[in-house]
């Protein structure tokens, strides 16, 4: 059965929380959710490009229940301050969509510290999770896809040196934190039925994808050998519409189920389906380290002390 957004249920009375929101595979996705009846916070870098986007999606959708958070994922301090603006007006939340992220800059320092790739991709993203845990956990049936790609299946974690600041390789570091996202989302999964609290942890990734992405690294690069290559593959690209798929599906496909991944049908392009996961984000251990590892990172920057209290009720 091939899965479009005609496939998807209605989400009346659902409450969804989409980071990079305000373009590509985020705006994409706020905008079949809008269609389905959903209650959509966009949460975005500037607020400007936010509500510019809260506008464009209004004129497409017709729909007027759209909210937007001003939310920087290069700034841990920043994250913890936005989902507590973000708690204070809401209290129960569906569904979360980790989205946002950078691709392959020139080495570049978190207001942290940490290599940009990983705090934005991984370290904030886990921090949000965490922190509003507590929302979701009241919402039985809530999810979390956090958005991972294709260059999982190239990526490993390299503990020596997590941050590039040795031998920084741009694309290794972007392999590196989606290899994290995927690592993440299961090790989430397992804390979570462990815990027997009823939200499901999945991924997804978009295949090849159109998005502002390749543009922006190339830009940021100066890389004009990255243009040309671009431009040579560009019939193998598929829209961000159909990029989204894969994410949607994962949100809201009621036979869909925690520790899942999905991807294109045919790993760069197509319709959605489950699709393997990479072999790095099988390893037990290898996920329990990065959880810790990560936690060191986060912890004196976001609160996430109530949703590490959640995660161990039961242990």
């Amino acid at each position: 059965m091939i899965w479009s957004i005609e496939s998807m249920p209605r989400q009346e009375g659902r409450i969804a929380f989409i980071t990079g929101a305000n373009s590509g595979l985020g705006f994409d996705t706020a905008q079949a959710l809008l269609e389905k009846g959903a209650t959509v916070i966009i949460g975005c870098r500037s607020l400007v490009k936010a509500q510019q986007a809260c506008h464009q999606l209004k004129d497409k959708t017709d729909c007027k229940n759209i909210d937007v958070l001003e939310i920087d994922l290069a700034d841990l301090e920043k994250v913890n301050k936005a989902i507590d603006l973000m708690s204070t007006k809401y209290k129960k939340l569906d569904l979360l969509i980790n989205n946002a992220g950078v691709m392959a800059p020139p080495w570049t320092a978190s207001k942290q510290g940490y290599e940009i790739q990983f705090a934005v991709n991984h370290l904030s993203h886990m921090a949000l999770t965490l922190k509003l845990l507590p929302l979701l956990e009241k919402q039985p049936g809530a999810r979390i896809v956090t958005v991972s790609s294709g260059a999982q299946y190239m990526g490993k974690i390299n503990w020596g040196d997590l941050q590039g600041k040795q031998q920084y390789d741009r694309w290794a570091s972007y392999s590196q934190s989606k290899l994290a996202n995927v690592m993440f989302a299961l090790e989430l999964n397992q804390r979570l039925m462990r815990s027997n609290i009823p939200v499901a942890s999945l991924s997804a990734h978009p295949g090849l994808a159109r998005t502002n992405l390749q543009r922006n690294s190339v830009k940021a690069n100066k890389a004009w050998q990255e243009a040309v290559a671009y431009k040579l593959m560009d019939p193998l690209f598929q829209s961000s519409r159909m990029g989204s798929l894969p994410q949607l599906l994962a949100a809201t496909n009621p036979n869909a189920k925690g520790g899942e991944q999905y991807g294109p049908r045919f790993n760069f392009r197509g319709h959605p389906k489950m699709c393997r996961i990479a072999p790095f984000a099988l390893d037990q251990e290898g996920r329990e380290h990065l959880w810790e590892v990560s936690e060191r990172l986060i912890e004196g920057f976001v609160d996430i002390n109530k949703g590490n209290a959640l995660l161990c009720r039961n242990e």
